[in-house]
């Protein structure tokens, strides 16, 4: 699979392209990476330098490869944070034109926003971005709970409350949806849910819930549930394979303490993670 992903990257960590390009490689995908910023380190740190690129760079990286005739080999586009929504309208720029190249690319749109307990974290303009114009073209969705909660307009809190949510989400335009991060009723404490909902319907895993905060996570199963799907069109296998890899992947980061999470040293939970998740009807 060819893969055109424009994200945010930094030198120092996995955050972005930084998190998702090395796990697609390692899964055997090529990866046209474009950076919307480079950093030096994630914005957790409460410090950084670097500077974020206009919205024209992007499309003349994406123009540059289109003249090299790529485009009509590009199987999807995977885009992440956006800093802003003029950075927005260039990626929906870019995954127009490889639609427009390729009629069987698929767009899988990561609409961070923000999150449970922070609230929006974005600037202003990029949740309507993602609300009003990115869903319409997306054909797959990332959120996290508090994101689909925001893209969705329903409080999510049972079972029928997701079915609901996820319902209005899709009748927005992505067929498939992958929520992370889940927690409602009758999440035990010690764990979290993950839902994927396509046509054939919707399923949840569950796995315990690890004592470690990092950035990038998100970044990884987006990137890994994107290449499954890609690979096999089925969302309940995408999400056992993207889950169980980033579980492995987040179960090496806290065993070693480590405040970013170890991407290159659990390398083979990508390809063979060392536990298997199964996902149930919900």
């Amino acid at each position: 699979m060819n893969i055109l992903s424009i994200q945010s990257h930094v030198a120092f960590g996995h955050v972005g392209n930084a998190a998702a390009v090395f796990p697609l490689q390692r899964l055997g995908h090529e990866v046209w990476p474009i950076h919307t910023v480079q950093f030096s380190n994630h914005t957790g740190y409460g410090a950084w330098r670097g500077a974020a690129f206009d919205a024209q760079l992007i499309a003349e990286c994406v123009e540059g490869v289109d003249e090299r005739g790529a485009l009509a080999d590009c199987d999807g586009v995977l885009s992440g944070y956006v800093g802003a929504p003029e950075t927005g309208a260039a990626i929906l720029s870019a995954a127009a034109r490889v639609k427009a190249r390729n009629r069987a690319a698929l767009y899988c749109c990561d609409p961070v926003i923000g999150d449970v307990g922070r609230g929006v974290f974005v600037r202003p303009g990029v949740p309507e971005f993602f609300s009003n114009d990115a869903l319409s073209l997306a054909d797959i969705v990332t959120p996290n709970h508090f994101e689909l909660e925001f893209l969705s307009g329903h409080r999510v809190a049972t079972k029928a409350d997701l079915r609901a949510a996820l319902a209005r989400l899709q009748a927005r335009g992505p067929r498939v949806a992958l929520v992370t991060s889940l927690r409602i009723d009758d999440t035990p404490a010690d764990a979290l849910d993950i839902v994927a909902a396509g046509a054939e319907g919707v399923w949840r895993l569950r796995t315990p819930r690890l004592d470690i905060s990092v950035n990038g996570a998100g970044d990884a199963i987006a990137a890994l549930f994107f290449a499954h799907m890609l690979a096999t069109g089925a969302p309940r296998v995408a999400l056992e394979r993207a889950a169980s890899s980033v579980f492995g992947l987040l179960e090496r980061t806290a065993a070693a303490g480590s405040r970013e999470i170890l991407l290159v040293e659990a390398q083979n939970e990508f390809v063979a993670p060392t536990r298997q998740f199964a996902a149930t009807p919900l």
